[in-house]
């Protein structure tokens, strides 16, 4: 009932749903003129919310704080030592994103955008770490296979052996992907894969789960060019969702700070 609670309130305070709410009930007070000018401020508030977050450098000011967080993996070269933090791995734990179920497609073809970068630098690293296993996650979706299988099937046609990969179909969200990596492995250090702008939270609840991850970010959205461009002013669907995105980590990271998990 919480977890459900606590969804339905993040989903309200999000850019569209709250914008369009603002919209909605000012229009609504302009039509019945009960109070005219708190429609019209509602409506220039719910517009203007809209288009500033729409805003290609706008929304890339509010990503990039959390995707700078943690620096990535860099390039891995034959010959050139590991990292040492990554060199100790012995399991690489991919959080779950998301995926489709339509029939004819491929389990790559199935995933989503940030499930593919994540599977992506995953198996990048796992190239590096012959030893290591993969541990994939994320729950079933009433009758279809779990994210965590799709995740598995997508791996193995990218290469990746069967025996290595263990599947974890109970997390409903990050806090219950760190207990139940907890289960699996117990507090030995682990690459951690999950898209940039989402690691600096994903840290804070598996360190508080007493484990030792190291971060291997990816999927990066925020990026910059060191020179302007006048398309900056521009406003775009893909810099709303960035937007939504950072808000969706900034109410994330406050509420796990509240609980004293952050």
């Amino acid at each position: 009932m919480f977890f459900w609670l606590k969804k339905q309130l993040g989903y309200w305070l999000m850019p569209v749903p709250m914008g369009l709410l603002l919209l909605v009930v000012g229009s609504g007070l302009l039509v019945t003129r009960r109070r005219p000018r708190l429609g019209r401020a509602l409506m220039l508030t719910g517009t203007g919310l809209l288009l500033v977050l729409s805003n290609i450098l706008v929304s890339k000011w509010l990503i990039r704080p959390f995707e700078n967080r943690y620096p990535p993996i860099p390039e891995l070269r034959a010959g050139v030592p590991l990292p040492p933090a990554l060199a100790e791995c012995r399991y690489v734990v991919v959080l779950g994103s998301g995926n489709g179920n339509s029939a004819g497609l491929s389990a790559l073809a199935e995933l989503s955008s940030s499930a593919s970068a994540r599977l992506a630098e995953a198996v990048r690293i796992l190239h590096a770490l012959p030893e290591a296993k993969l541990l994939l996650s994320g729950p079933a979706e009433r009758l279809y296979a779990s994210h965590a299988t799709v995740l598995a099937r997508a791996a193995i046609s990218l290469g990746i052996e069967e025996r290595r990969i263990t599947l974890i179909e109970n997390g409903r969200d990050t806090e219950d992907e760190s207990l139940s990596v907890r289960e699996k492995i117990g507090r030995q250090p682990f690459a951690l894969v999950t898209t940039a702008w989402h690691m600096p939270r994903a840290m804070a609840l598996f360190r508080h789960a007493g484990l030792t991850p190291v971060p291997c970010p990816t999927d990066y959205t925020g990026h910059l060019d060191p020179d302007w461009k006048w398309n900056n002013l521009m406003v775009d669907v893909g810099s709303l969702e960035r937007s939504t995105a950072a808000f969706h980590e900034l109410l994330g990271n406050a509420w796990i700070w509240l609980r004293g998990k952050g």
